[in-house]
């Protein structure tokens, strides 16, 4: 995952495949805008968006946050995961430091881990979008299986933007 991250950070201005939603959110007052390939079936959630790469290979969401709701956000997303069987390996906790994304800094930690069908690797992204707003996004990703999904996932990641 690292690789993908930070192969995402040098090409901002990735395209996508030829078809791709962009999702402004939340609906009611959007504060980022991003874009997942159809194949993924990008939906809106209730504190977010979120997607998955059609063979299942990669989960990604991105939740908003302010600076009142961020603990609540992250635990959200570790509940998620542990929702979904998914463990961590703590000793294997890797950050990223800050970098800028489209005018944005973004923080990554990363970890290896399991779920029901072995290795997998698993991020929190943290995306500064505004004074008072962030996204928590959350990867999963199935070793062995992700690495043919990133250049989606850089995409994914540079096509992430500030709602002005």
């Amino acid at each position: 995952m690292k690789k993908i991250i930070a192969l995402a950070l040098l090409v901002l201005a990735s395209p996508l495949a030829a078809h791709a939603a962009t999702l402004k959110f939340p609906s009611e007052k959007p504060v980022a805008s991003i874009t997942i390939p159809d194949s993924w079936k990008p939906e809106e959630t209730e504190s977010g968006v979120q997607g998955t790469s059609a063979d299942s290979a990669i989960y990604l969401s991105a939740d908003v946050a302010s600076s009142k709701s961020m603990d609540k956000v992250v635990t959200d997303a570790v509940d998620f995961l542990a929702k979904n069987k998914i463990t961590v390996d703590p000793s294997t906790r890797k950050e990223t430091p800050v970098t800028d994304v489209n005018g944005m800094q973004m923080t990554t930690l990363e970890w290896d881990g399991n779920d029901e069908d072995g290795p997998v690797s698993v991020g929190l992204l943290f995306v500064q979008t505004s004074g008072d707003n962030a996204l928590v996004v959350t990867y999963w990703g199935t070793k062995g299986e992700e690495d043919k999904h990133g250049a989606e996932v850089q995409a994914i990641i540079a096509s992430i933007k500030p709602i002005e």
